[in-house]
């Protein structure tokens, strides 16, 4: 019986570590969260349990491999992160999230390996580089998807010019034609220092910016 509870308590410690990390991807709206990283974590630490505990009282069996399912896992897991990654108007999205779903069955690995303090370290690593190095600097600043629609629209050159002096740089262009005016919608990245409120009163035609998704 202590054994199992053993077990247990790794199994809740995985699950614990999967939640924190889940907590802070939850909290930036994406869509891997609490449950996601939770499971994952979880599952892995099962998995190693299975994989190192799981056929210790199979007789006449001499040759076990406790890695083999470890590695199994580590390949596996690449398909539950590959679906998280986006390629949308050439711009990639995911990348950060599948990372840390990946690194979340690492930590269920280690703690169902018994290695509690790596596991939970790796845990707040993990916490702290999707936290810290978030909020960028001026050496890591990175330019905002965002995408731009402009409405009632005579001539596009205007905007054209506004882009090429903010520095934008353009990605897409959807145009939906009405009642002989046109609606345009721009797929862009900006430098993140550019004022949006102050470029957007710059135009002058009914335009509105939102991140993309």
């Amino acid at each position: 019986m202590e054994l199992y509870l053993t077990y247990i308590l790794r199994l809740v410690v995985a699950s614990v570590c999967g939640v924190i990390i889940g907590f802070e991807r939850t909290n930036r709206a994406k869509e891997a969260g609490l449950r996601t990283h939770c499971i994952v974590a979880c599952a892995s630490c099962l998995m190693m349990l299975v994989s190192i505990y799981g056929f210790m009282n199979i007789p006449n069996i001499t040759n076990r491999d406790p890695a083999r399912i470890a590695a199994q896992i580590v390949s596996g897991i690449g398909f539950l992160g590959a679906g998280m990654v986006f390629v949308k108007h050439q711009m990639i999205s995911g990348l950060t999230t599948a990372a840390g779903i990946w690194a979340t069955a690492g930590i269920g690995m280690a703690i169902g390996c018994g290695m509690y303090v790596v596991g939970v370290s790796g845990t707040l690593l993990i916490l702290l580089a999707q936290t810290i190095l978030h909020f960028r600097g001026r050496f890591t600043a990175k330019p905002k998807s965002k995408i731009m629609t402009v409405k009632n629209i005579e001539n596009a050159d205007i905007i054209k010019e506004k882009f090429a002096e903010n520095k934008i740089t353009v990605y897409d262009t959807n145009i939906v034609k009405k009642n002989g005016m046109f609606t345009y919608v721009f797929y862009i990245e900006i430098p993140c220092d550019l004022n949006e409120e102050e470029f957007l009163r710059g135009i002058p035609y009914d335009c509105a910016l939102k991140s993309e998704l």
